[in-house]
Formats: structure tokens, C-alpha cells, sequence
């Protein structure tokens, strides 16, 4: 065989084992990546407090009965986060404080104040539904739980709160 012929089967192999090592079979993402892009895409990057929050629905989410069982199905989810999320390009200087968020996450960390919420929307939206209870507003987004209109307490977003989360 010659050395181009093993190169080119190392190099297929190589290709093939890091997106079969990603985040779901044949996907090429890895936990870590597809969180940093739920993070990216949907908060304000300089919010440290917003990037945890959405990692705290994506991992509500992940742990519930109701969504997939990994952080990349979850995420790339049809209609339920941004238009090209696990496509497009994330290239910024937030990246560091991103990269950070979605590692604390991953290891555990949660928003205080997300506790079971597995929603959010645009801080300046304004729903009509009488089912939303928020629990925070940060980094230019409102969370909240869908309940029973009966039980929810907070019906409408909270002021905006940043730097409860440590660096």
C-alpha cells in the first residue's frame, strides 16, 4: 500500500471517529459545543447571568421526560431555538466568557433563580398566554414555567437581574 493510500485511510478514519465522538451519532458537535451555541445565539454574550439561565433550561430540558435525552438534541430541536443554531458561524470575543459558561453548566452549575423553567423568551416580547409564571429576566431574555393559570404568581417578565452568577 502506498504512504497517500494509508494517509488518505487515517485520515478518514480520523474524520470518522471525531463525528461519531460528537454529540449525537454522525453529528459532529460535542456537548460542550452544542451548549456554547444555545448560549451564543440565544442570550446577550456579555451576560454571564443569561448564558447560565439558558443553560439551566437546556439542561431542564435534557432531564425532563418531555425532550431528548442529550444537550445537542435538545438544542437543534426544530422551532424551539434560533433559526440556525448548530449551523451557523460563532466567531466573536465573547467566546472565552461562552466557552466558560457552557463548562460551568456542563459541570453543574444552574442559574439560582431558573430553578425548574424550561422556557424563555425575548425579554421585549409580551405573550398573551395566562399559563406563564417568570422566574427571571437576564440577559435579554424572561424565563419562566408553564403552569396552571391558577398557580402562577408572576405573570408578567421581571426587571432585568445581572451579576448574581460567579465568574
Amino acid at each position: 500500500m502506498t504512504h497517500r493510500k494509508v494517509r488518505l485511510r487515517l485520515a478518514v478514519a480520523i474524520a470518522g471517529l471525531s463525528l461519531m465522538a460528537g454529540c449525537g451519532f454522525f453529528r459532529g458537535h460535542s456537548e460542550q459545543e452544542c451548549m456554547e451555541r444555545a448560549m451564543y445565539f440565544e442570550s446577550i454574550r456579555s451576560s454571564r447571568d443569561g448564558m447560565i439561565a439558558v443553560g439551566s433550561v437546556v439542561m431542564n430540558r435534557v432531564e425532563s421526560d418531555a425532550y431528548p435525552d442529550s444537550v445537542c438534541d435538545v438544542v437543534s430541536q426544530k422551532n424551539q431555538f434560533a433559526p440556525g443554531i448548530m449551523s451557523s458561524k460563532m466567531n466573536d470575543r465573547s467566546m472565552p466568557l461562552v466557552r466558560e459558561a457552557a463548562a460551568a453548566v456542563l459541570r453543574g452549575e444552574r442559574h439560582p433563580l431558573v430553578g425548574n423553567a424550561q422556557f424563555f423568551h425575548a425579554a421585549s416580547y409580551r405573550a398573551g398566554y395566562n399559563n406563564m409564571h417568570y422566574v427571571l429576566t437576564a440577559g435579554g431574555n424572561a424565563f419562566y414555567e408553564r403552569r396552571r393559570p391558577e398557580l402562577v404568581t408572576q405573570p408578567s417578565p421581571l426587571p432585568p437581574l445581572e451579576g448574581i452568577t460567579p465568574l
